[in-house]
């Protein structure tokens, strides 16, 4: 069997499997409590410490009847193709979690024939390195101990909308119950990150809380995923925009997207400094609760 290993070094997340456990295990209970449950949703894809709260919640409140969980990555500008890692497996904390091979081969030949011929764009093998879908996947195995997986990565451009209805249908037409996350973490700010148009300290984070991630927050809400892309291209506020809107897609296509904010907060929070010099926003939305 081939394997995806791990690239992600020490310190991203947790490679014991009782402390990913002790972590993970009061949101699972509190997603069974509120029985609240989405088809699609939202995370963020820094190392735990700083990301890691709302990324379990955006997880633990996913379909729990899923058969399939579709970790849809990004930092792929547009004109590049869709990834897929092209491995029978990947290795988690918990062991390896099998690739849903069928529902890959099937997404793959509707994309060739619904988006190639008139956008250009096919189904390429991951074979890089990047934290957008690895990061994930502890909680993804840990909360759907018996699901498989579908690796994919999605370029920030419209025709990732599309290849999210298509996954869609690709899901109906095997009969495969799967649930969609987005993986995509938001503003990028100070001198780290190249991005200050509001200066450093407290100013700035109240900007990029209110303004800036807001308005990508209110774009995805809308399910508007032109607005997605615009927001996220012209704002800097959001790194791997055309992961959202494939899963805006996937949410399309099986029925009203009815979104929701269920976390936000920023790397400045985790650290608790009032006054960064460079932080990073993260969200949790549900798409279709």
């Amino acid at each position: 069997m081939i394997l995806r290993d791990p690239c992600l070094p020490p310190g991203w997340y947790p490679r014991d499997e009782k402390k990913i456990a002790e972590f993970l295990e009061p949101f699972e209970k509190s997603a069974l409590s509120q029985a609240v449950f989405a088809h699609a949703a939202v995370a963020p894809h820094a190392g735990w410490y700083y990301s890691g709260v709302p990324a379990a919640m955006a997880v633990s409140s996913l379909c729990r009847e899923a058969e399939t969980v579709a970790v849809i990555g990004g930092h792929l500008p547009a004109g590049m193709p869709l990834l897929a890692a092209e491995e029978e497996g990947v290795k988690t904390p918990f062991g390896t979690m099998k690739i849903d091979a069928e529902l890959r081969e099937a997404f793959k030949k509707q994309v060739f024939a619904g988006i190639s011929p008139a956008g250009n764009i096919g189904v390429r093998s991951d074979r890089y390195q990047d934290n957008t879908v690895e990061v994930l996947l502890p909680m993804v195995h840990y909360y759907f101990p018996r699901s498989e997986l579908l690796w994919l990565r999605f370029p920030a451009e419209i025709s990732s909308f599309e290849a999210g209805k298509l996954l869609a249908e690709s899901a109906r037409n095997l009969g495969r119950r799967i649930a969609v996350l987005a993986s995509t973490d938001l503003t990028h700010y100070g001198d780290n990150y190249g991005f200050s148009p509001k200066g450093r300290g407290k100013p700035a984070l109240e900007w990029v809380k209110m303004v800036n991630d807001a308005a990508f927050i209110a774009a995805v809400l809308e399910g508007d995923p032109s607005q997605v892309l615009e927001r996220a291209e012209k704002d800097h506020s959001a790194c791997s925009a055309g992961a959202v809107v494939g899963a805006l897609g996937f949410a399309a296509a099986i029925g009203k997207v009815n979104a929701r904010l269920i976390d936000y907060r920023t790397s400045a929070d985790a650290a608790e400094d009032e006054n960064p010099g460079s932080f990073v926003g993260y969200g949790a939305i549900l798409l279709n609760n």
